[in-house]
């Protein structure tokens, strides 16, 4: 069987189901835009390859043999399911159960908000979700992938570089009212601050505001004041409240920017400290459904970086 079904001969049964469904090979030629006679030519060569008739050639046209139709019918078939494995691998549908950690702020302000797209594109795929901070450690076997707001290594996990992260102040165009214009750093020493500890895990409170204002050239203000948080997103929110200026990350920042219920007094984005990664066990990608869902993020996250930043 390996003999017969060589490449010229699958070939000629893609014509011969073309020609099998029309039962004319003027019409078949039509389809697939070539002369009668080179179907007719084919067929007569797939005949003498597998060695029986597989069209009665009568005046009125043409009738499949015995043969034909058997032939016909494994054909079709054989298309079929093809054709449903390419729909089924074009569409990701992997089944099965993920498991799919990542640090609070990132899982709520990124991934959330796309988790219906990565639904239709693998309908499948049953997501088991974990939001866990980074200071919990990562152990190969408790997720399928994580994600994490990277400034080390992770021994005996494998990784992808996901996002790059920026900086910036942000406020609630509330908190400019009645103060002295914050459109320059100096100004901050007439707003109350706001502190993500999050950021600069086992570091003081303050480093983050610091960091920030020794990376735009800022003269050394005092930031030890204001209010702290342990988690990004209460940060946001103390400053969506009025409470203070914060610094954002640009990629959990987007919707309150575009809503206007924050604002950039000042200053311009720079790179932060960390960046997010993909982590994920040794070989952990062999799977094609660790691999669908790593590559649709990676695919999510460079359209993400091609947002127009903040300004």
């Amino acid at each position: 069987m390996s003999r017969i079904l060589n490449a010229q001969t699958q070939a000629w049964l893609q014509v011969f189901a073309c020609a099998a469904r029309h039962l004319s090979f003027t019409r078949c030629a039509e389809e697939l835009h070539v002369t009668p006679g080179a179907i007719s030519q084919q067929m007569r060569q797939l005949e003498e390859r597998l060695g029986f008739k597989l069209f009665h050639r009568m005046a009125r046209g043409l009738e499949l043999t015995a043969e034909g139709q058997r032939l016909a019918s494994t054909v079709n078939q054989a298309s079929g399911l093809v054709d449903a494995e390419l729909r089924r691998l074009n569409a990701g549908q992997f089944g099965g159960v993920l498991r799919l950690r990542s640090i609070p702020s990132f899982l709520g302000k990124w991934v959330m908000p796309r988790l219906p797209k990565l639904q239709a594109r693998f309908p499948d795929i049953q997501l088991r979700v974990v939001a866990e901070d980074s200071s919990w450690s990562l152990r190969e076997g408790e997720f399928d992938l994580a994600i994490d707001l990277n400034d080390g290594s992770y021994p005996g996990l494998a990784s992808t570089s996901l996002l790059d992260e920026q900086i910036f102040p942000v406020c609630a165009p509330s908190l400019l009212e009645g103060r002295p214009p914050l459109d320059r750093p100096e100004a901050l020493d007439h707003y109350p601050l706001l502190h993500d500890i999050t950021a600069w895990r086992g570091s003081y409170e303050y480093a983050e505001w610091e960091f920030y204002l020794a990376s735009i050239g800022a003269p050394a203000l005092d930031v030890r004041r204001g209010h702290t948080f342990n988690r990004n997103h209460l940060t946001i929110e103390a400053a969506i409240a009025g409470m203070g200026v914060a610094i954002a990350r640009r990629h959990l920042i987007t919707n309150e920017l575009e809503r206007g219920a924050l604002v950039i007094p000042f200053g311009v984005s720079v790179p932060a400290r960390k960046r997010y990664v993909l982590l994920y066990a040794q070989g952990a990608l062999a799977d094609p459904r660790v691999r669908s869902l790593h590559d649709w993020l990676v695919e999510e996250a460079l359209a993400s970086a091609s947002t127009p930043q903040p300004a």
